[in-house]
């Protein structure tokens, strides 16, 4: 059971090489499933019973499902869709000497810049273009290896291995083709999304590395592909809301995006996408504001967003006892700062219902005396106040383009959210 969840997620991650194509992965998973989709721009006509979804900037969805009985709670889990990579700027190509075309990027997030070098890279992402008199977005992605960050030998770099502070406008441009290559980026792009490329006026594409997910350890106890965090979250969180009952909550699948740049957009947990259609449900449901607001203090939100695991060689970098480990199950964050917004409250929900699952959990905490991250648990709490608990799936590599989870985490975390639903 465990290694049919890692390799049914490692297909969503090689369907999933951007934000767009994650969502759009879901969004054609819920139309499978029997989903309604809503758009914000349309009236909603919302029936007790009905299962329906809504997508923001095609980068944001939120799904969600309305019991046939009176039910006055939302049941909520949020992750994220977006991971640090980098975003191809406008007028990408630079020529250098007549001999090479490179690719003009810089950084979107917080990523180990180290781990994108010499290995084959591709462009994904979406394209706004002309069509029939209208503008029109569509999904590309040059589904081959396409580019490479080169990294100089060391004959050339020999402090190298003793620390090297990367210039992102220097040397992580990556190589796009020989000097003869030149203008031929849209032209490629173009023909990936099957437009012409005279009729593209807009671009969001990013790199996405092409090595290939496995399954690999002693007794094929490890996962590492790109994209883990957070896709592993929130493909865990699609499973479990789909198979939960969903019978005694208002049952929220929400997936925000650019969690990893701060969340400050329309798309991200500091706007109102999550509150605008909590609001929405609730007034298709014929109730008053007064009702929404009995229902927010009785609902309960899950902030799914993975989490780091003690190293194997820096164990001196985790908390002298919460130190979570990979297929230890899901992980409790903890910060007096309230970094995250778990509290004794939701802390305990939350492990009563790994109890109720038969599933192991763990927790962490940040050293004292190092400053950890945060995520998108406590900044969506400011626009929807309800209980919440901010928890993960251990992984090591962070940020890396490459990261390594246990096969066993999905499983664990996609059956204490179906009990959540249930």
């Amino acid at each position: 059971m465990y290694e049919e969840t890692a390799l049914d997620l490692l297909s969503y991650l090689k369907e999933s090489p951007t934000a767009f194509h994650a969502v759009n992965a879901m969004r054609e998973r819920f139309l499978k499933e029997g989903f309604t989709e809503l758009r914000e721009q349309e009236r909603w006509f919302l029936q007790k019973g009905g299962r329906y979804f809504v997508t923001r900037n095609n980068s944001a969805l939120i799904a969600f499902s309305i019991p046939h009985t009176d039910v006055w709670k939302f049941h909520i889990t949020a992750s994220h869709s977006d991971s640090p990579t980098f975003k191809i700027k406008e007028n990408p190509e630079i020529k250098v000497q007549d001999a090479y075309v490179k690719l003009n990027v810089e950084g979107y997030g917080g990523m180990i810049m180290s781990s994108w070098f010499d290995r084959p890279l591709s462009v994904a992402g979406r394209l706004v273009v002309r069509e029939n008199g209208e503008l029109v977005e569509k999904l590309v992605n040059v589904d081959r290896d396409f580019v490479m960050i080169p990294s100089l030998a060391i004959h050339m770099n020999r402090e190298v291995n003793d620390g090297y502070k990367f210039n992102p406008q220097k040397d992580l441009l990556p190589l796009f083709g020989c000097g003869t290559d030149e203008g031929k980026f849209w032209t490629l792009i173009a023909r990936s999304a099957g437009v012409k490329e005279a009729d593209i006026l807009g671009h969001d594409l990013f790199l996405y590395s092409r090595c290939e997910g496995s399954i690999w350890g002693a007794e094929k106890e490890f996962l590492s592909a790109g994209r883990l965090d957070d896709l592993q979250c929130a493909y865990a969180s699609m499973e479990g809301f789909l198979n939960g009952r969903k019978e005694v909550s208002i049952a929220v699948h929400c997936v925000l995006d650019n969690e990893e740049v701060g969340s400050g957009t329309k798309q991200g947990a500091a706007a109102a996408f999550l509150r605008d259609t909590l609001l929405r449900i609730n007034t298709g449901l014929g109730r008053s504001y007064e009702e929404y607001l009995m229902t927010i203090a009785g609902s309960f939100m899950i902030s799914a967003d993975n989490a780091q695991a003690m190293h194997p060689n820096y164990t001196e970098k985790a908390d002298p006892v919460n130190r979570p480990v990979l297929n230890g199950g899901s992980v409790i964050k903890f910060s007096a700062n309230q970094k995250y917004c778990t509290d004794a409250v939701s802390s305990a929900y939350f492990k009563n219902l790994c109890e109720k699952a038969e599933v192991p959990y763990q927790t962490y905490a940040n050293r004292s005396d190092i400053a950890g991250g945060s995520t998108l648990g406590n900044i969506s709490n400011s626009q929807v106040a309800v209980n919440m608990v901010d928890i993960g799936l251990p992984q090591l590599s962070m940020h890396s383009s490459y990261e390594t989870c246990g096969v066993k985490d999905t499983w664990y975390l996609s059956k204490v959210l179906e009990e959540f639903y249930a």
